[in-house]
């Protein structure tokens, strides 16, 4: 498992992305994925995106939080740029997070994406709580199994709505969830 916050840009980008989200007004929706992938938020420090999607996106949110983020690459991620497509009509954005704030790789490999273990998807327990006392959602979401998995345990007697992922041909079932959600 790496820590991308570790490097200087990336965790700049990140506090820029969570003040850029909280100055939303109206509705509080948190989106609870998995962890960050090696072509996504492993160059960015911000949950589902990619350094392309930062470079280039036409959406108004990016091209108002441009100026203030880092990257160095134009690598692009499959799911970010699913989930992005998905939000290119809407104004507000929700706050999207992982379940692992940090990216699980295979041994050696860190170019690779893994499952994060029972007891990495534990520490990230006390992330997720800690963003909510912040964020103050007033919806949760699950990106896949294990997204809705951890908003469940991290914030039981809550209903959490699950979203299938975008992967592995669930584009279209993704779009019509986080259109459902976002009314």
């Amino acid at each position: 498992m790496s820590n991308p916050y570790l490097w200087p840009q990336r965790s700049d980008n990140l506090r820029a992305w969570l003040r850029a989200i909280m100055r939303q007004p109206g509705r509080r929706v948190l989106v609870i994925g998995e962890a960050l992938g090696y072509r996504g938020g492993v160059h960015t420090g911000i949950p589902f995106s990619s350094s392309r999607l930062i470079n280039s996106s036409m959406h108004p949110f990016w091209r108002r939080l441009r100026p203030e983020l880092t990257v160095s690459s134009d690598i692009s991620e499959a799911t970010a740029s699913i989930v992005w497509e998905s939000l290119r009509q809407r104004r507000r954005i929700p706050l999207f997070w992982n379940a692992l704030p940090f990216h699980p790789h295979q041994p050696g490999v860190p170019l690779s994406n893994r499952t994060p273990d029972r007891d990495e998807l534990a520490a990230g327990q006390a992330f997720l709580r800690l963003l909510a006392q912040h964020y103050q959602p007033d919806l949760v979401a699950g990106v896949g199994a294990k997204g809705t998995h951890a908003a469940e345990t991290a914030f039981p007697g809550c209903r959490v709505k699950a979203l299938r992922h975008p992967s592995y041909g669930g584009k279209q079932a993704f779009v019509q969830g986080i259109n459902r959600l976002l009314g």
